[in-house]
């Protein structure tokens, strides 16, 4: 009898997890189709905002990407060097012996 009781539980559940699946596809195609307006222009109080950036685009940038008047910063934070393929081969290879090396080390 608890079998029954078991499968009967998980077959009310497995139905409304489905249905709310289906219900929520249905809603995401809906809204995917859906057009909306184009944004207008903003008041004259809110261009200045500093955590806004200058122009059209009235996104919210992050702080850091701001210099101290409130500007957007144009200047890359982050500069990678790149190396070849072989570069990069040597020194993971050289990683690599030098932690295989200590641990063949014998223990004193």
């Amino acid at each position: 009898m608890l079998h029954l009781i078991y499968i009967l539980a998980f077959t009310i559940i497995a139905v409304l997890a489905v249905t709310n699946l289906v219900r929520s596809l249905i809603t995401l195609s809906t809204e995917t189709q859906r057009n909306y307006p184009q944004k207008r222009q903003q008041p004259q109080y809110q261009q200045n905002y500093p955590y806004k950036t200058q122009g059209n685009n009235s996104a919210n940038l992050h702080p850091e990407l701001l210099d101290n008047q409130g500007r957007r910063i144009d200047e890359p934070l982050l500069v990678m060097r790149s190396i070849s393929v072989e570069d990069a081969r040597q020194k993971l290879d050289a990683l690599y012996n030098e932690s295989s090396n200590k641990g063949n080390e014998p223990k004193e």
